[in-house]
């Protein structure tokens, strides 16, 4: 089983993001719609670079595998919050199987922080080749 542990990281960082980036880039290609609806929705227009930063940059720096826990760990809080602001409301249609994608995306993220992205990844060729500088100057 150890042998298939590096593709199957690499196969979840693939599959884990794409909600993130393909919601990020619906809120560049829909700001002002997106602004809007934040707005409605008690949540400062501000905020909505930073959302987009996370979903669009932050997918990708999942998929690729770079600053994979940081990453992984700001998107485990995001995503409780956007639980909790958006779909909260169980009066509303969706909101509560929402809420609960949200708990269970949540979850990934967790586990993706604790074991990290793999070895194919940026993150794992960054930490080999810091080894590596340290081994040849020492």
């Amino acid at each position: 089983m150890k042998k298939f542990e590096d593709a199957g990281f690499l196969v979840a960082r693939i599959l884990m993001p794409i909600l993130f980036i393909v919601a990020g880039w619906g809120k560049i290609s829909g700001y002002d719609a997106t602004q809007q609806y934040m707005e409605s929705m008690g949540v400062p227009g501000f905020f909505l670079p930073l959302t987009i930063l996370l979903e669009f940059g932050g997918g990708l720096a999942i998929l690729f595998g770079f600053l994979t826990r940081f990453t992984a760990i700001v998107t485990v809080v995001f995503t409780l919050l956007t639980a909790v602001l958006f779909h909260s409301d169980a009066s509303v249609a969706g909101n509560s199987i929402n809420f609960m994608k949200n708990l269970s995306i949540a979850g990934g993220y967790l586990l993706l922080f604790i074991t990290g992205p793999g070895a194919i990844s940026i993150d794992h060729l960054l930490r080999k080749k810091k080894l590596n500088g340290v081994k040849a100057s020492a």
